[in-house]
């Protein structure tokens, strides 16, 4: 589980050093959609183990237990998230500022 999330900060990390500018939304959007993907097939693993847990006996704990699971599992997610959307914020912060250095460059050459 460690080894993964670990792998998917890295690739989150590289995406906007070996993409060129204009392919790091579309970058972006693949890492959103893999994460979502993940995302998924966790709530999904943890509605098959809740929905075991009312077989048993002991219902409460077995759910506590399912519900540690997802936590543990979606942890990883959310701060690769999170790096995903500090990347996006720092791409636009980026585009902005080269928008702002052409426009004040433009205003600079007319009289």
């Amino acid at each position: 589980m460690k080894n993964w999330f670990f792998c998917l900060m890295i690739s989150v990390l590289s995406v906007a050093h070996a993409q060129a500018p204009d392919s790091v939304p579309d970058a972006i959007a693949k890492e959103r959609a893999a994460l979502s993907v993940r995302r998924d097939t966790v709530l999904a693993e943890f509605e098959t183990r809740s929905q075991e847990c009312w077989q048993k006996f002991a219902v409460n704990n077995c759910i506590d237990k399912a519900r540690r699971v997802r936590r543990t599992e979606i942890e990883p997610i959310r701060q690769a998230e999170l790096a995903l959307n500090e990347q996006e914020r720092q791409w636009r912060t980026q585009q902005r500022n080269e928008r702002l250095q052409q426009k004040q460059g433009e205003g600079a050459v007319k009289p």
